[in-house]
């Protein structure tokens, strides 16, 4: 396994794992619509490529030269980081590869001055809360977000001391 910096030749790859890995924790919760909407929104080939070269995805893993898991985040204010993203395929789960990516992203933020990192985690989602909650997030808050069709999605939003 491999980490490297993200890169526009990763785009396809990144679009189809954070694709998949996030319909697969809404599923049962929101509608296929609204999977629709939103990976259409934040997964479409030319947005994936624009967030690559502005940064919003900074690492992807490589196991036999295919991409296989992805992160993204940024320092978003003075001493605070955010993890965007973070999908794995799911052949790979369960393999350290979530977490190596984490580390990796973890190391840029605390070397551009971040002391706290929060993490979002759709409500229910049993593959990203124990992940997060295992590296040291604990839960802070819920919020609440009106989509486009209607519904709302619940988001848990959790934090940790670097």
């Amino acid at each position: 396994m491999e980490i490297r910096k993200a890169e526009p030749a990763h785009a396809e790859a990144i679009a189809y794992i954070c694709a998949k890995g996030w319909r697969q924790t809404v599923e049962g919760k929101l509608s296929k619509e609204a999977q629709k909407l939103t990976v259409e929104h934040w997964y479409n080939l030319d947005r994936v490529k624009v967030d690559i070269n502005a940064g919003g995805y900074n690492y992807v893993a490589i196991a036999e030269e295919e991409v296989v898991g992805v992160i993204g985040g940024k320092v978003t204010a003075p001493e605070m980081g955010e993890v965007f993203v973070l999908y794995v395929d799911e052949k790979l789960r369960y393999q350290g590869t979530g977490t190596l990516l984490l580390d990796a992203l973890t190391q840029d933020q605390k070397k551009q001055g971040a002391r706290k990192q929060w993490v979002s985690v759709q409500e229910g989602n049993q593959l990203g809360i124990p992940f997060y909650e295992a590296r040291g997030f604990c839960f802070q808050e819920k919020k609440t977000t009106l989509m486009d069709t209607g519904e709302t999605q619940v988001s848990l939003r959790y934090y940790r001391e670097l």
